[in-house]
């Protein structure tokens, strides 16, 4: 038997910079993003084969465990598939291992069913308010990319320009440069792996006071936003809530329920809304209004 997989894959190779402390983080794989699907081809040899196998299966051995054995095999390629679909979405804030993949299968179950509705404001939560609504956020071109995986969590399409991802690094290392005693620029603590923005005063403490963090794969990026600022984004068509995003008394989620996926930016224009809404994810975490110094550089 022969699989045969089709694939619709991209390559990034995220690019090192040398300027400013975020730049000094080496990128040094190469991702293929990519998610397979499974086909099955068989030749004469292997037809030939199988029927032969499932004849002395059912010879030899007695009808539940003959039927076991046969049912077993398409679950068997299926599970397969799907960890190397896991594997190939990278690192990120799940061991890419076989224990990872299995908690990754379990809070798949009770991922969001629909990740472009917006989460209920909290009452008791400060700020009490976004601040997206005032910045005429546009719409984002084009329908939205692919995205795949829980954690990790990649965009397979789409890519952003890798100038405006240098630019948006910089920009991040420069606010934290200017405002030391406010923020810092540190590896990811929810992923991991990719250069994040914290707060060393947060007011709402998601995970060491991180803001925002972006991918080195996709250049796409994760942040805390107001529910009023989720709803503008998502109708805007700028990024999409996390897959585990959600409040339950029964289980306790590894992200918050106000977690975003902000897609990577493509040209100057989109790298000055991501900063926008990386502003709206600094006055969530703060309860400050801080603007970001960005020079795009997309060309």
């Amino acid at each position: 038997m022969s699989i045969s997989i089709t694939s619709a894959e991209t390559l990034t190779s995220p690019p090192s910079d040398d300027h400013g402390e975020a730049e000094r983080e080496t990128l040094k794989l190469t991702y293929a993003l990519r998610q397979e699907s499974i086909s099955v081809t068989l030749n004469g040899t292997t037809i030939f084969l199988s029927a032969m196998a499932l004849v002395l299966l059912i010879h030899f051995l007695e009808s539940y465990h003959a039927e076991l054995l046969v049912s077993l095999v398409p679950v068997l390629l299926l599970v397969h598939n799907d960890y190397q679909n896991f594997l190939n979405l990278g690192p990120g804030g799940t061991p890419s291992t076989f224990n990872g993949y299995l908690r990754i299968t379990w809070f798949r179950l009770w991922s969001l069913r629909d990740p472009f509705v917006a989460p209920v404001p909290d009452p008791s939560r400060l700020p009490e308010a976004g601040i997206l609504a005032g910045c005429n956020l546009p719409y984002r071109a084009g329908p939205h990319p692919v995205v795949a995986g829980i954690a990790p969590q990649r965009q397979l399409d789409q890519h952003g320009s890798r100038h405006c991802y240098r630019a948006l690094r910089r920009a991040m290392a420069k606010l934290a440069g200017q405002n030391p005693t406010k923020f810092g620029t540190e590896k990811s603590c929810l992923e991991k792996h990719g250069l994040a923005l914290f707060a060393r005063h947060p007011l709402q403490t998601n995970c060491q006071g991180e803001i925002c963090h972006v991918h080195d794969s996709d250049h796409s990026m994760h942040m805390c936003l107001h529910p009023d600022d989720i709803k503008n984004v998502l109708d805007k068509g700028w990024g999409q809530r996390h897959p585990l995003a959600w409040r339950s008394r029964l289980l306790k989620s590894p992200v918050s329920a106000d977690f975003v996926m902000i897609y990577a930016p493509r040209d100057d224009q989109e790298l000055q809304v991501v900063c926008n809404i990386i502003e709206a994810a600094i006055w969530y975490t703060l309860a400050e209004d801080v603007k970001m110094d960005v020079h795009p550089k997309c060309t």
